[in-house]
């Protein structure tokens, strides 16, 4: 994988943007982070920083530590780095929707068809 299908994946997504953080390329929805490279000397090439809580980076980071990890300058945040290398199109898909349903207002406040989840049945 590389960042031209996180681009690719990343745009597919309801309400994604790209744009720029620290001169590199960035995906936000409503301008909250989505993804961007993990652009900070501790973090490895070609790996990919992603919002996420820090239940979910645990579970990623237990489940497949070949493949995710957190470095000390990202360990406050919630945020999981992503080796690309381990990575194929359906498990990067995976962590971008992961990603995108807790950053989009939409996932959070519908049921998926429009409706709040409140009023939902």
């Amino acid at each position: 994988m590389d960042f031209d299908a996180v681009r690719e994946i990343a745009l597919a997504l309801p309400g994604v943007e790209e744009g720029a953080i620290h001169g590199a390329p960035s995906w936000k929805v409503r301008g909250k982070l989505l993804a961007c490279p993990a652009i900070h000397r501790s973090a490895e090439p070609n790996s990919l920083a992603v919002r996420l809580s820090f239940e979910q980076r645990d579970q990623l980071m237990a489940a497949a530590p070949r493949t995710y990890y957190v470095t000390d300058h990202y360990v406050n945040h919630p945020t999981v780095l992503a080796r690309l290398s381990g990575m194929n199109r359906k498990s990067l898909r995976d962590l971008l929707e992961m990603a995108w349903r807790g950053v989009s207002p939409k996932a959070k406040t519908t049921d998926g068809k429009g409706r709040s989840r409140r009023t939902a049945k």
